[in-house]
């Protein structure tokens, strides 16, 4: 055998080597009742974005808006608890019947994929996932949840196809 057929053959191998793991498509939640989803979430965990990095006190507040859209406004903290707070104001598009699939849109013209992968029935606790699993966010009503809680849906996060070693806690401390 040639040596460039060789070559060429052993690159095929590796692009081959390469593919990324095809993963079922990431179901959400069978149905969100949007009233009882309004209101802050506080983020527990997350596999960040870059703007989300080394955040703290990070809060994520849903408002139905009149023409059916939910406006989203998330304050979050940078260089600590006790730094500036930013905040961040977008709008969620609803995309289906149950409610639990959403494009979120926070620069205009970009949506991104945005699903409620997880609610538990009183509405305290929630994952939002993306198709591609490349980012989540574990939130709660309340800044903090039990460690025995948050390893329960880490084990979920890891479930779906997750790189849990990406989860990160985001710091929740509150002063009076």
């Amino acid at each position: 055998m040639s040596s460039k057929l060789t070559l060429w053959l052993s690159g095929l191998l590796m692009l081959a080597g390469c593919q990324q793991t095809v993963h079922p498509p990431m179901s959400t939640v069978d149905q969100v009742d949007l009233n009882k989803f309004m209101g802050s979430w506080y983020v527990i965990a997350s596999i960040p974005t870059f703007l989300e990095k080394d955040i703290s006190n990070a809060v994520e507040t849903y408002h139905l808006n009149q023409d059916g859209t939910v406006g989203t406004v998330f304050t979050y903290h940078v260089d600590g608890p006790q730094g500036p707070q930013k905040t961040m104001t977008g709008k969620a598009f609803i995309k289906d019947a149950s409610h639990a699939k959403w494009d979120m849109q926070f620069i205009w013209p970009i949506k991104a994929d945005y699903r409620i992968v997880y609610l538990a029935p009183d509405y305290s606790l929630v994952i939002v996932g993306r198709e591609k699993r490349d980012y989540v966010w574990v939130m709660a009503r309340t800044p903090h949840i039990s460690d025995s809680t948050y390893q329960e849906m880490k084990h979920l996060i890891q479930q779906w196809g997750y790189n849990t070693d990406k989860l990160e806690m985001v710091p929740q401390v509150w002063t009076k």
